[in-house]
């Protein structure tokens, strides 16, 4: 399909998503209304072939690919059709589990009018004893073509599982103290990786993600070095015994006129739900065969971006998007 046709035929309350379900990605449409659907626009490929995808970032429009078979990442604008193809240095062993982080993000130009992206890609070894810590950061520069070594020590520690969030450029992840033991570890800090710098952030909090009985969405009202504001946007409470409050798993986002949010159901890998005030709760099965689903699903906002993509010197094999 051409996302642009898709995205063509928008209706009022509508949001549109893309998707990660069976290392496939889809495009999606959630329309927030006193009773809220969602639909299925179709599967999104950015190659002759489609490729298996196991992680998926994304950054103003921007998607970021973690291959399944293949060392390589990919970088795609859907809405202009550009795919560009990164070779890391050191191969993160495709088919293996590995423990490599990734964020991408850009830092804006002197004369304001284009941006300057980067990839960051890091890896953090966790253990007890400080001799056997081991820690990796490494940053790609699209204007360049090359990958740089930066020189730091973190105080604080990132898991793997710990996916991130781009905001205006930059990238947040939930941290924790380095040197306790895990099993007192908390992720308790908020760190931030400052391509550039800006804006607003939401972060969810289950009190219990085994039997969770209460879920809280808070919202910054201002991020600063070391002073971070936040305000409640929603809080869902279990009011009885019986009673359920859902575990959002993985990315969730949210839409702030509708005071809600939207990410997958923990217990049903094809059910997106809507959180939102007073008790407001509702499920929306996707319907289809969406492929492995040992791959563990994602979703992230999606907006058009006319952002394109810098290719090296040289250029890449122009592919259009289906």
């Amino acid at each position: 399909m051409h996302i642009g046709k898709a995205l063509a035929a928008t209706k009022k309350d509508e949001s549109q998503m893309i998707v990660i379900m069976g290392c496939n990605l889809y495009l999606m449409s959630i329309v927030l209304n006193g009773d809220p659907s969602i639909e299925h626009k179709g599967k999104l490929t950015c190659l002759d072939k489609q490729v298996k995808i196991s992680q998926l970032y994304h950054c103003e429009g921007l998607l970021l690919f973690i291959l399944k078979d293949d060392s390589r990442c990919v970088v795609w604008n859907p809405y202009l059709g550009q795919p560009r193809w990164i070779e890391p240095r050191y191969s993160h062993r495709p088919n293996v589990w590995h423990r490599f982080s990734y964020a991408l993000g850009y830092e804006d130009k002197k004369n304001k009018s284009c941006r300057r992206h980067k990839f960051l890609r890091f890896t953090d070894s966790h253990y007890n004893a400080p001799e056997k810590q081991f820690f990796w950061y490494e940053i790609y520069d699209f204007d360049s073509d090359l990958w740089t070594t930066l020189d730091v020590t973190p105080h604080w520690r990132i898991t793997v599982c710990n996916r991130g969030i781009s905001l205006k450029g930059n990238t947040y992840w939930c941290a924790a103290e380095r040197n306790v033991d895990l099993e007192e570890v908390l992720a308790d800090r908020l760190i931030c990786f400052r391509f550039y710098k800006e804006e607003r952030l939401a972060v969810l909090l289950h009190h219990d993600e085994y039997n969770p009985y209460e879920l809280n969405i808070w919202i910054t009202t201002k991020i600063e070095t070391e002073d971070v504001s936040w305000s409640k946007f929603v809080r869902v409470a279990k009011p009885g015994f019986d009673s359920y409050v859902p575990f959002i798993s993985g990315s969730f986002f949210i839409e702030e006129e509708k005071k809600v949010a939207i990410g997958f159901d923990d217990e049903n890998r094809q059910r997106v739900i809507v959180i939102g005030e007073a008790g407001y709760l509702r499920g929306l099965d996707l319907v289809g065969h969406f492929g492995d689903q040992r791959c563990k699903p994602d979703l992230c906002s999606y907006v058009p971006s006319l952002v394109e993509i810098k290719q090296p010197e040289g250029g890449e094999r122009e592919q259009e998007s289906e």
